[in-house]
């Protein structure tokens, strides 16, 4: 059985100072809330580094990145829906650093379009986009994401570094790379090292060590480094809580020796995603049966994993609470399984790497409660789907008390727009 850490309550009635039964009552449910204040606090919290560049594949909601570009950061994107996403809040391409970086491991041709149009600046993850860029865009500067050859992850699944990741430039071919926009034209002005996540400095420090490396093969041209993202949240008690002032001492040390042995200043940027929106999403589901299949009781409610991916992906653990319909919080806890409403096995909240289903210790509960999956906000919405035809869920965005429909719930119409049947 899993124990919940005690950071968090199984019982809860409120979210950013709103009854949780009053949003659902208006908004209905599944339902994602966000509180605005802790994003703005997760911010403020890496103000030590130069640039706070939001990963917004972790939640890329318009409201979300407003709210981002409002305190300051700067915005990363990696797909073309993304970079319109980024435009259309008001990032701009201009800028030193730019405003939006586009990351990625290959162009798609509407991308490379877009990207040269704009005039994007592009971080470099193969040998191919720089040849490609290059062809249309010559005097282009970039940025390169190496691989140093080692990685790090909660999962494999989430480890972006080391032979077995498809992400970056393999670090014995930045040489080749160098060449490559030399010949092109393009001018390399910044590396990007990001390997997956994790709290281990001692780790993490091995990163530092491999971009000085890598930096000193590429020259003073260099006056930008990204320490990437992967800042960690506390899911559970097992997990360490980041120590950002010592992450921020190794790379600054980076920094500093860079800065001194190419004779000029060198900016700092971190790529947050996770970090910034994970505690802020809570998704808001009502228990519609309580089952009993031998010994084990499941809890199913209206959310699957078409709306939260992260436990079927990873086993990834979310801490769960219940908000109860009739008041009584006097409520016997329990051991049990959290599921979903979907036509799949593995539609499972409770459950650890490889699909072996957990209990989880929560209070006693009946049809018509409300069940709070925390830590949501990141790659919770970003990762829905519609499978098994189920709408996406609305979300909403509690700011300055007061809670804001950020994205309305998905309609049949919405569902079904760009369908056709094939004339008989």
């Amino acid at each position: 059985m899993d124990k919940q850490s005690s950071l968090y309550s199984t019982l809860r009635t409120e979210i950013a100072g709103q009854l949780v039964s009053d949003l659902a009552c208006q908004f209905g449910t599944p339902l994602y809330v966000y509180d605005a204040a802790k994003i703005v606090a997760q911010v403020e919290s890496l103000k030590t580094f130069d640039t706070i560049r939001y990963a917004q594949k972790a939640s890329s909601n318009l409201a979300i990145l407003d709210l981002v570009r409002r305190h300051g950061g700067l915005v990363d994107a990696v797909s073309y829906g993304e970079i319109l996403r980024a435009l259309k809040v008001g990032f701009t391409p201009e800028g030193d650093p730019p405003g939006i970086v586009f990351t990625a491991d290959i162009f798609d041709h509407d991308t490379l379009d877009l990207v040269v149009e704009k005039n994007i600046h592009v971080n470099c993850g193969s040998p191919d986009m720089i040849s490609q860029l290059g062809e249309r865009a010559s005097g282009h500067k970039i940025t390169l994401r190496i691989n140093p050859g080692f990685g790090h992850g909660h999962s494999q699944k989430t480890n972006t570094g080391g032979e077995q990741s498809k992400h970056g430039i393999w670090h014995e071919q930045l040489n080749d790379c160098l060449q490559r926009a030399n010949h092109c034209g393009l001018s390399v002005t910044g590396l990007h090292m990001h390997i997956g996540s994790g709290t281990d400095l001692k780790h993490l420090s091995q990163v530092c060590v491999a971009m000085e490396e890598m930096a000193r093969k590429v020259g003073g041209s260099i006056t930008n480094i990204s320490a990437g993202g992967g800042l960690p949240i506390s899911y559970h008690t097992q997990e360490s809580v980041m120590d950002i002032e010592g992450y921020y001492r190794l790379w600054n040390k980076t920094r500093e020796n860079l800065s001194a042995e190419f004779g000029h200043p060198i900016h700092l940027e971190i790529e947050p995603g996770r970090y910034l929106v994970a505690e802020s999403g809570c998704l808001v589901t009502e228990i519609r049966a309580v089952k009993q299949m031998g010994e084990n009781t499941f809890y199913l409610v209206d959310a699957g994993f078409n709306n939260l991916a992260r436990p079927i992906l990873y086993g990834a653990y979310h801490p769960m609470s219940i908000c109860p319909s009739d008041g009584n919080e006097n409520r016997p806890m329990r051991e049990v399984v959290v599921g979903g409403p979907l036509c799949e096995s593995g539609d499972i909240f409770t459950q650890k790497e490889g699909g072996f289903v957990a209990r989880r210790e929560l209070p006693a509960a009946s049809v018509g409660d409300l069940l709070m999956i925390e830590c949501a906000g990141a790659y919770g919405f970003a990762m829905g789907s519609n499978y098994n035809s189920k709408p996406l869920a609305a979300e909403v965005m509690v700011a300055h008390g007061q809670p804001h429909l950020v994205r309305a719930r998905q309609t049949f119409e919405d569902l079904v727009c760009g369908e056709s049947i094939l004339p008989e």
